[in-house]
């Protein structure tokens, strides 16, 4: 299949904790849910184990593994930053900690994002949890212990953080894409200690004679996750920044090459097959490109595949990869299908509704969850085909979670376990 074509390190963590979902975006990273006896159909009524509200505000993605989800929140005004522990099985609370706390964070400006919108990252025995600036901590699943935090790496993210954190060997990866700066950073996992910090080479070309941007504010931010991959060459750090894309080495930081594009705040994250890469540009001029990653330097002019543009490129919402066809949904509710060798468009059709939340796959579907709460259920193929259309209460800005034959979703103020109901002996 075209998606197993991804890191083996990952494929390796998939394969021995299946069951479980423990980043953004699932055991590899790119919304694909290997597994089975998830429900098709759920209502409140219908196919809910169990519904738990959560407090305060936060879009993270749940992360599942050994029996706990875990979760972050804040406060509706950014002055408190919480991690949550639920009993998988129960749906009972039993962690809920503040970990930071901010005096005078920046206004949000808006709904669309929160202070709580990185998702955690899980391995066995820990759980990291990211707040953009306002602080990193690594804490122990048995004890709820935190182990080590850090609040000493600065950015101005002027909407709230969005950029998840991730794990490589013995890294945890973070993104700071914000007004004033834009860089990566990996600390060590063990001791939170920083091990390399790259600068973004981005050439910004709206500087006035004395150096100063004349566009202020969103322009230079950034929101996506960065994923690792096996190139052929080694393995690449694929991570999006405002108006560009990168590869870094992710052991060291170094760049290994560019694009460059005319949009900004990306928010989508990278995937990735057959030695190509899939991203998605941003706002102002939204683009989906593949770029085979075997290049060196800015290779724009060079290794850029294929351009799909207009208003089916999703700027918020991933794609997900799956026998050579992306899926993706775009806010106004347009769930397209093309081509991932070519960018041609299979089929696109109105799911009804708008989407902040990324599209997962199982079982031979694809599974859309809009901001009004209702999920739509389509075959994956080259026919849309509608299979199920659900719905609960309130909307999702949360992308979901998967593990075992259950779905976890969060929606913006309850955490569901979503199961279809045993037959009794």
């Amino acid at each position: 299949m075209y998606y197993r074509l991804l890191v083996l390190p990952l494929l390796f963590a998939f394969t021995a904790f299946g069951a479980d979902w423990p980043e953004f975006r699932g055991p590899l990273g790119n919304g694909i849910a290997e597994t089975s006896g998830l429900p098709l159909t759920w209502s409140e009524t219908e196919n809910i184990r169990w519904k738990t509200a959560i407090p305060h505000q936060g879009w993270s993605t749940p992360v599942v593994m050994d029996g706990q989800v875990w979760l972050t929140t804040a406060t509706a005004d950014g002055t408190g930053y919480y991690a949550i522990c639920v009993d998988a099985e129960t749906g009972e609370i039993i962690y809920n900690e503040r970990l930071f706390h901010c005096d005078h964070p920046e206004p949000l400006g808006n709904d669309m994002n929160t202070y709580a919108s990185p998702s955690p990252v899980i391995e066995p025995g820990r759980v990291y949890v990211h707040f953009g600036s306002y602080g990193t901590a690594c804490i122990d699943t048995a004890t709820r212990k935190t182990l080590w935090e850090r609040t000493d790496l600065s950015c101005r993210h002027y909407r709230g953080p969005g950029s998840s954190p991730i794990l490589f060997e013995n890294l945890l990866i973070l993104t700071f894409d914000g007004v004033d700066v834009q860089y990566m950073a990996a600390l060590d996992k063990t001791s939170g200690k920083t091990v390399w910090k790259t600068d973004r080479s981005t050439e910004w070309h709206d500087l006035d004679e004395n150096g100063r941007p004349q566009r202020e504010g969103d322009f230079r931010k950034a929101f996506s996750t960065p994923l690792v991959v096996d190139a052929p060459d080694g393995r690449q750090l694929l991570t999006l920044g405002s108006s560009a894309a990168f590869a870094y080495d992710p052991r060291t930081g170094e760049e290994i090459w560019k694009t460059h594009n005319d949009a900004y705040t990306p928010a989508a994250r990278p995937v990735f097959g057959d030695g190509v890469a899939f991203i998605t540009t941003g706002r102002g001029k939204p683009e989906l490109w593949a770029v085979r990653v075997d290049g060196r330097g800015d290779v724009t002019d060079t290794h850029v595949v294929w351009k799909l543009n207009g208003p089916a490129v999703p700027q918020d919402p991933s794609p997900v990869l799956v026998d050579g066809l992306l899926y993706m949904v775009n806010g106004h509710g347009a769930a397209t299908c093309v081509e991932a060798a070519t960018g041609k468009k299979v089929w696109s059709e109105l799911a009804g509704g708008n989407y902040e939340a990324s599209p997962i796959y199982a079982e031979g579907r694809i599974y859309f969850f809009s901001v009004q709460g209702k999920t739509t259920v389509v075959r994956a193929g080259r026919e849309f085909e509608v299979l199920a259309k659900n719905r609960l209460d309130d909307g999702f800005m949360a992308s979901p979670a998967v593990a075992g034959n259950a779905f976890f979703l969060r929606t913006k103020t309850h955490l569901y376990r979503v199961e279809a109901a045993r037959t009794p002996r």
